[in-house]
């Protein structure tokens, strides 16, 4: 009689569903902000969005390569998102705002994205019962 040990098979798929539980909500970061809190319907996202982030200096950060966390000028978040439309025309832009940054500044930056050919653009709030 002779039998499969699936065990070891077991133990992989236990590590590796760990591996992936660990690093999934690391897959869609910003820089560190402090969002407004709202009770909102979650959007539903087919690709991974481009996420733009403010900070409350009014610097811009961008979700995009390697330096992430390097504040860049608004008319360079504008260069980036055209430049990652005209490959994924469809894709999703974020924005991580902090909650004390000046009402314009947001504006201002919708308004770039949208000049930047942004069709889908949304703002990332906080659920305040966390």
């Amino acid at each position: 009689m002779s039998e499969i040990n699936v065990v070891p098979y077991i133990d992989v798929m236990l590590v590796l569903l760990v591996i992936f539980m660990v690093t999934a909500p690391l897959l869609m970061q910003g820089v560190q902000v402090e969002l407004p809190k709202a009770t909102t319907a979650p959007v539903d996202v087919n690709e991974e969005p481009l996420i733009v982030s403010i900070k409350l200096d009014g610097s811009y950060y961008i979700n995009l390569g390697e330096d992430h966390e390097k504040a860049v000028e608004l008319s360079e978040v504008t260069r980036q998102v055209q430049l990652v439309l005209k490959r994924k025309p469809n894709t999703a832009v974020l924005i991580w705002g902090d909650t004390n940054v000046a009402y314009g500044r947001i504006i201002d930056l919708m308004a770039s994205l949208k000049q930047a050919g942004a069709t889908s653009l949304g703002l990332v709030t906080e659920n305040p019962e966390t």
